[in-house]
């Protein structure tokens, strides 16, 4: 242990520095150190968490990638086929950041009951569907099961349900358009299986899940057609690089997008989080760190006859200052513990019990989403306590001022 360090813990400890005039403003930069880091905790635990969460959502409805008919013109209803004989399905070989392809179809219709109606898009799904990324938000009954032979089961949403007055159990009749010359609907009836709630409005108030056999009766396709494919990728960081890798690839006569096209103003809206989190952390480092810098300037004007006896007796000035940044980094240490008590036991609080809850109208889930992760953590602790050093490494060069013979005067 050197000498630095040394005399660095027996002030610490000493009697007098707790009952100095130092103290409060040493617990106020401890303090504030401490508060700054749950904000910082929970500004990215909740950004992230609530980017995650969205991005999820959306995939689960959409796929992160999609490939149609150029003839579809991204319409949210399925009108060309496309046939299930490619090259890059089941399984897209040629990109291995694509973990799964499903082949989906879509029809407008009406839901009718006896006082009252609502327009749906069916969405017609197959034996291929993979119901993970959906099984999360079922609240009510089962899954649909379209393994065997063509049912009558859906998936309803809990929104659609309740203006509806439906159940789980519960049988309807629902409408759609032959085509464009014909006058008379298709009519199908359904059987409630399961119903789902997302939280986003802006889905669960028109998808209703059926068997894609359905759709591909009603618009007279053959059984290897659908409207089209959605993709979905291991690293959503990569996707648009993925979706530039699918377009290239596919024939001439199909198209493609990524869900960041297909939803640019709710991504770009997303992305002001990343923004808004590095500016909330830069704050409030500079408070800290300002905090800290005012607590050691006191520390030092309070030390001064120290600092002259330890001049005086040939330490050099780097060492003198050497003892104050231990004694900041130490308190600076102290804010931490607290601060990653506190700020995680509050996300942690959060996760399991979701007691903050938010407006799905505006934020598009029902509770506030958290993220926690030990990298961010260690790196924003790291980050505060050498961002708060470099600042004091300024304030401490006013020890190479003092005099020693006018500092062991000082009173």
């Amino acid at each position: 242990m050197n000498l630095e360090f040394f005399i660095a813990k027996r002030i610490i400890r000493s009697k007098d520095y707790k009952s100095s005039v130092s103290a409060p403003i040493i617990k106020i930069a401890i303090a504030a150190i401490a508060i700054g880091l749950v904000v910082m905790l929970v500004s990215v635990a909740a950004g992230v968490g609530l980017q995650q969460k969205i991005r999820e959502k959306v995939a689960a409805f959409n796929g992160h990638i999609q490939i149609y008919n150029y003839d579809n013109n991204q319409s949210e209803v399925s009108v060309h086929p496309i046939s299930l004989n490619q090259d890059f399905y089941p399984e897209f070989t040629s990109i291995p950041e694509i973990i799964h392809i499903q082949g989906v179809g879509s029809k407008a219709g009406i839901i009718r009951l006896e006082d009252t109606f609502e327009g749906i898009i069916a969405k017609g799904v197959g034996r291929d569907y993979d119901w993970r990324y959906f099984s999360e938000y079922l609240v009510e009954g089962r899954l649909p099961d379209y393994t065997g032979k063509l049912n009558n089961e859906v998936l309803l949403s809990n929104y659609l349900a309740n203006r509806l007055n439906l159940k789980v159990g519960d049988t309807f009749y629902a409408f759609f358009l032959r085509d464009e010359e014909s006058t008379v609907p298709n009519q199908r009836v359904f059987k409630v299986t399961g119903l789902y709630d997302s939280g986003f409005q802006e889905f669960d108030a028109k998808f209703v899940f059926t068997d894609l056999r359905h759709i591909q009766r009603m618009n007279r396709w053959e059984e290897d057609q659908v409207g089209k494919f959605e993709l979905f990728i291991s690293d959503f960081d990569r996707l648009e690089e993925v979706g530039n890798q699918v377009y290239g690839q596919t024939l001439s006569t199909l198209d493609s997008t990524t869900i960041l096209q297909e939803f640019p103003s709710m991504f770009e809206w997303l992305g002001m989080f990343d923004f808004n989190t590095a500016l909330i952390i830069g704050i409030l480092i500079v408070v800290g760190g300002f905090n800290m810098i005012t607590a050691l300037l006191v520390l030092i004007l309070e030390r001064t006859p120290m600092i002259g006896i330890l001049k005086a007796l040939g330490s050099e000035d780097w060492s003198v200052r050497k003892i104050f940044l231990y004694n900041a980094g130490y308190l600076i240490l102290i804010g931490l513990f607290w601060g990653n008590l506190i700020g995680l036991g509050l996300l942690f609080l959060q996760k399991y019990t979701g007691w903050i809850k938010l407006d799905p109208t505006n934020y598009y889930v029902s509770e506030a989403p958290v993220y926690i992760s030990a990298g961010y953590i260690v790196w924003l602790n790291l980050g505060v306590l050498g961002l708060c050093l470099l600042m004091l490494l300024v304030p401490s060069y006013i020890i190479t001022r003092i005099v020693p013979s006018k500092a062991m005067r000082f009173d």
